[in-house]
């Protein structure tokens, strides 16, 4: 691919996908065996064009305008030199749901679905007050809230930036009766209890080498790494959870692949019953739910 032929507008759409893909594969592939080189190009070819993927697909022979081409190449250095695709569109989808995001915020993940899942089976139909702890972009509680209308949600985070990507989020999607509150996991919400506590906090061990992967350094330290082995604040919100749990409610926690069998102690030791973990689509333990006891000694 020529400067020249950059400026003069003269590469078509199927050329540009081709030599995009060519260079992730190159920059990506070698540190990211999971890397998806055309899938991210289209992507970006359509953002950079404002067009849906598939006209990309049934229109190859189509010259963007040597702007959108230089526009577009510009957007593949950035994912070359290992930004995330999400940032780099402000956007990511989650369940049902379009989301923006930013650097303030972790990119939703589809493991995190598996939280949504369990809480819609756990919850009632009806009514039921539910918090989102550490809700980054929002993705758990506007989820729930879209599937629940019934449920009273409240979503908690100690940035304040966060909670203005969940805010915008919210107002995007007309789902402002979320409750939104700044603090720090359950201190924010004193003498209030719920049906159900979900939390996808940090559980990333603070040395692990994982952190210096350029993905991963895009995203915010606060919301990827604890300490104790990325085990702190999972125990710290199994802790103090009950004062806040209805009798019968549950706690469900998203955690490291390698985690289960701590996190499901932690709960069992503090008097959760019905422990239980479940795996994730690629077969890993990677939430963990338990019961408060509808009495307890």
């Amino acid at each position: 691919m020529t400067s020249t032929a950059i400026q003069s507008g003269t590469l078509t759409v199927g050329e540009l996908l081709s030599a995009a893909v060519q260079r992730l594969q190159k920059a990506l592939g070698a540190r990211d065996p999971a890397a998806t080189p055309g899938l991210d190009a289209e992507l970006l070819l359509a953002h950079a064009l404002d067009a849906g993927r598939s006209r990309l697909r049934s229109h190859p022979q189509e010259v963007p305008s040597a702007d959108a081409a230089a526009h577009f190449l510009a957007l593949i250095e950035r994912r070359a030199a290992g930004e995330p695709v999400a940032y780099i569109l402000g956007r990511k989808g989650f369940w049902t749901l379009e989301l923006r995001v930013s650097y303030a915020v972790l990119i939703p993940r589809p493991e995190t679905e598996l939280l949504v899942e369990r809480a819609l089976a756990l919850g009632p139909h009806g009514e039921a007050s539910v918090a989102d702890l550490g809700t980054g972009s929002g993705a758990i509680a506007l989820s729930l809230a879209s599937a629940r209308p019934q449920w009273r949600i409240v979503a908690t985070d100690l940035s304040a930036e966060a909670l203005a990507v969940a805010r915008a989020n919210a107002a995007a999607l007309g789902l402002e009766r979320v409750e939104m509150i700044q603090g720090d996991w359950l201190a924010c919400l004193p003498e209030r209890r719920f049906r159900l506590l979900l939390s996808n906090p940090p559980y990333v061990a603070a040395d692990d080498p994982a952190l210096s992967q350029p993905e991963l350094m895009h995203e915010p330290r606060l919301a990827l790494a604890a300490a104790e082995d990325g085990l702190s604040a999972l125990r710290r919100i199994i802790e103090t959870a009950p004062d806040h749990l209805e009798p019968g409610g549950w706690l469900l926690l998203e955690h490291g692949a390698d985690q289960a069998a701590a996190v499901a102690g932690a709960l069992v030791a503090r008097g959760f019953a019905q422990v239980r973990s479940h795996r994730d689509l690629a077969g890993r333990e990677r939430m963990t739910e338990g019961q408060w006891p509808t009495t307890h000694p």
